[in-house]
This record gives structure tokens, C-alpha cells and sequence, in this order.
């Protein structure tokens, strides 16, 4: 096992991601690789490295904008060639352009993503690319070719050292050179098959989907241009470079299908609205771009979504509210609207009101991630800190992972004045974001709290306090 962990971490945690050529060569489409990383392997993999990138990277907590993005993910996850759809997305608060996939499902979206991608057909372009890493299980075939390269790739540079010992001169350091950069050109060319794979079933899942496939075109030629002189690129650009063959390879194939009009999605421009909200340095100034924009279009819902929205950031609530209510009047049943209501009204103190909205939205969609969040906090509003607990502790079995759910459980069982399950759910945060010895204390501080006449809660205590020591000795070996 040791030798294999240094596989795969030898040279990082390959994100399904790498550079591009002309070689038009795919790799076989076979499982060889699960000789090597079985699916379980790799979904253990995908859950360290997301612990990784929660404990390293800023996330985004905004309940609304997560909905979305993982809706909008496990929509077009069913109408990719993923045997499993069970996905693990993760939102990252960062404006530059960029998107991930990771071993067992992990995907990964920088909420700038939706600041460059002018519609739904060129963000879900991206993403499909990133689902079809996934479903040709990239990374371990990636390993397997590491590994099938690994003797050759020594045996070359055993015989280069051979040349220099015995007195090869410059011929043994040339030696040594063309053996790296022979091991480097095969590694390269099997990341460019696998990189125009990715484009190429990607490409299919948008039109499955029924999403227009020139908007991978458009994604791929807008992303060129603004960037093909600047020095330093996004880090999609450096991980996913554009070349002039990759785009027109994309353009070919989309051109296979018949040109028609395709609908637009208001769900997608209202996050792009919210996203530039989120990003704004100043929300009056928002207020202002948002308001000529809306001068120039008065029936377009998106942009008067986000002047109310930009309104409320801008602690003008009383002229935010009207405006969402308007829409939201028209839209009842759409979760988007309804959460972004409830989110004003807790804005502008009428708490009491929100509740009455989630509580009938409840009623239709239980456990629904952005309305009981949305739930809880008006909750806490109103100091009902014990029923805001109970709707939180319910949202933390049903998204067990969801860090941001932790943590506002934390919080809210602190006002409710249950110490054990502040302990109880800061260990899990921190479980969540790989800090092991932080969360190991707070089992500890739960176990020492507990009373010793309960016998089953100690002996739960105990169990997860071993698991973690165990998990941590793993990580160490």
C-alpha cells in the first residue's frame, strides 16, 4: 500500500486536468486501471482530497448559490456516461475561472465560473467536461500509465547513469535528459488524448441534455481571447490550456448538429446576478449598474433579481423587497425565488413572515438544503435557538458532509445551551476539513461532559474517538 500511495501522491493528487497538443490519438477506453484504484479506493482518495480543499481553499456558504450549482450538476450528471451519479460538489469563493474533478465523484467550481460563462450552455459546457474526467475514470487510468511507464523510465535512467559513471561525459548527462523528457512526452501525450476525450463526450452530455453544444465553442473562443497575451492565465487556462486545435476540433464536432434556438435558463442568470453581487465591492454601486441595466431591459426578472438583491446588501430593504416579491409572485413554486424572498425579509427583520413563507415551502419540499438553512437562521432571529437546532441537527443527517451545515449547528446549539453538541459538531467541521487533532478534542471535551450513566452515548464517543486515532495513525503512515 505504501508503495502505491507513493504512486499516486509521488506526483500530487492529479486533478483530471492537463495540457493539450495536436495529437488527435484517444487512449483505450478499457478498465485496466481497476487492477490498480478500484472505485472504492477511489472514493476514499475523493474524500481526503476534498477534506484538503475545504481545510485549504475559502468556500462559499451561501445556501442558495450551493443548491444550484449542485442541482445544476446532478442534472446534467444524468445525461453523462457516469455509472454513479452520486457526486460530492464542492463551491469555491474565487473569481477566476476554474473547475475540477477529483477521484470519487468530487467536482469542484470556482463561483467565478459563472462571472465569464454568459449563459447556461457555456457554464454547463465546463462542467460536462469535467464529468466526463469522471466518467472514463481519468485519474486511475492516469496511475496505471504512471505505473506501466515507472520500470522502463528507470531502466533508461539506470542505463544514462551507467553512461555518465563510466566516463560518458556530456553523452551521459544528454542521456539522462532524453530519458526524462521521453518519460515526460508519454505522460503528455496521454494527457492530451485524455483531454480531447473529456471535450469530446462532454460535448455529447450537453446535447443529451438538450443544451446547446456551440456554447462549449463559445466558452472555449471568449476564453482565448481575453486571455491568449496575458501573462499569467486563470488557473483553468493553466490546467486546461486552449489551443487553436482544441478549439477548432470543438467547433467541428458541434457542427454535426443541426443549428437551432435553444431556450434560456432565468434560473442561470439570476445565480450570475447573485454572483456578482457576492464578488461587488461596493453593493451600491451594484445598485447603480444594476438599475441601468434594468432601464435598458424592464422586463428582464434577472436583473431586477439582482437589484433586489444588490439593494439589500446595500441596507435598502424596503425598496429590495417589492421588487423580489413581484417575481416571486409570479414564480411561486420556484425554490430560487422563494429561499431569495425568505433571505430578504430575514434581511430586513421580518422574521416572522419568513417563517411563515419557509414553513409552507417546507411543506411542499422537506429537508430542502436552502429553505431549511434559510429556516433555521430566521429561528435564531426569533431566539428560538432550540427549534433552530432540531432543523439543523435534521440537515446534518441528511448532508452529513456539508461542512457549512456543522458549522451553523455549532453555533446555534451554543445559543441553545447544549455544550455537548457544540463539542459534538465542531468535531465533525473540523473532520470535515482534515484539522483531526482539533475535532479529536472535541470528542474528548464531549466524552468528559457526558454524563457516565449513559452508557450508549459514552460508548458512541468512544468508538468515533478510536476511529479518529486510527485515521490519523493512516494518514502518518
Amino acid at each position: 500500500m505504501n508503495g502505491l500511495r507513493a504512486l499516486l501522491f509521488g506526483g500530487g493528487l492529479a486533478l483530471c486536468c492537463c495540457a493539450y497538443g495536436q495529437s488527435n490519438e484517444l487512449p483505450s477506453l478499457g478498465d485496466a486501471s481497476s487492477k490498480l484504484i478500484s472505485p472504492e479506493m477511489e472514493r476514499q482518495l475523493g474524500e481526503d482530497f476534498l477534506k484538503q480543499v475545504l481545510g485549504s481553499l475559502p468556500t462559499v456558504d451561501d445556501p442558495i448559490l450551493k443548491y444550484y450549482v449542485e442541482t445544476q450538476t446532478a442534472h446534467l450528471a444524468q445525461y453523462s456516461e457516469l455509472r454513479d451519479t452520486v457526486l460530492r460538489t464542492v463551491l469555491i469563493d474565487s473569481e477566476e475561472i476554474n473547475a475540477f474533478a477529483a477521484p470519487g465523484g468530487v467536482v469542484g467550481i470556482n463561483l467565478g465560473l459563472m462571472l465569464h460563462a454568459e449563459d447556461v450552455h457555456e457554464y454547463s459546457s465546463v462542467i460536462g467536461h469535467e464529468l466526463a474526467h469522471l466518467s472514463q475514470r481519468h485519474f486511475a487510468r492516469g496511475i496505471e500509465v504512471r505505473r506501466a511507464q515507472t520500470l522502463p523510465a528507470l531502466a533508461a535512467m539506470a542505463a544514462a547513469i551507467m553512461i555518465a559513471a563510466m566516463g560518458g561525459g556530456d553523452a551521459g548527462v544528454a542521456a539522462i535528459s532524453g530519458a526524462q523528457a521521453a518519460v515526460q512526452a508519454n505522460q503528455l501525450r496521454y494527457s492530451r488524448g485524455r483531454e480531447q476525450e473529456a471535450d469530446r463526450i462532454g460535448l455529447n452530455t450537453l446535447v443529451r441534455a438538450d443544451l446547446d453544444p456551440q456554447g462549449m465553442v463559445r466558452m472555449f473562443d471568449r476564453m482565448h481571447r481575453a486571455y491568449r497575451f496575458t501573462r499569467k492565465p486563470p488557473e483553468f487556462l493553466l490546467t486546461h490550456p486552449l489551443s487553436e486545435t482544441r478549439i477548432a476540433d470543438t467547433r467541428s464536432q458541434a457542427q454535426q448538429y443541426a443549428a437551432r434556438p435553444f431556450p434560456k435558463s432565468q434560473d442561470y442568470q439570476m445565480m450570475r446576478a447573485r454572483a456578482r453581487v457576492h464578488f461587488a465591492d461596493s453593493p451600491k454601486a451594484m445598485v447603480k449598474q444594476f438599475e441601468q441595466a434594468l432601464r435598458a431591459d424592464p422586463d428582464n426578472g434577472a436583473i431586477q433579481y439582482g437589484l433586489a438583491l444588490a439593494l439589500s446588501a446595500a441596507e435598502q430593504p424596503s425598496q429590495a423587497i417589492p421588487l423580489l416579491d413581484q417575481l416571486h409572485a409570479a414564480n411561486p413554486r420556484n425554490i430560487l425565488y422563494s429561499a431569495s424572498m425568505a433571505e430578504l425579509l430575514i434581511a430586513a427583520e421580518q422574521t416572522q413572515l419568513a417563517i411563515d413563507l419557509l414553513e409552507r415551502e417546507l411543506r411542499i419540499n422537506p429537508d430542502n438544503a436552502p429553505l431549511s438553512m434559510l429556516y433555521a437562521q430566521a429561528l435564531t432571529a426569533e431566539r428560538r435557538h432550540r427549534d433552530a437546532e432540531a432543523v439543523l441537527e435534521r440537515q446534518s443527517i441528511v448532508f452529513k458532509d456539508d461542512a457549512d451545515v456543522w458549522y451553523n449547528l455549532a453555533e446555534v446549539s451554543g445559543l441553545a445551551g447544549n455544550i455537548i453538541g457544540v463539542h459534538l459538531a465542531r468535531a465533525q467541521f473540523f473532520y470535515l476539513h482534515a484539522a483531526y487533532q482539533r475535532a479529536l478534542q472535541h470528542l474528548e471535551y464531549a466524552r468528559r461532559l457526558t454524563s457516565q450513566d449513559d452508557r450508549k452515548a459514552i460508548a458512541r464517543l468512544n468508538q468515533r474517538i478510536t476511529d479518529l486515532r486510527d485515521k490519523m495513525r493512516e494518514q502518518k503512515s
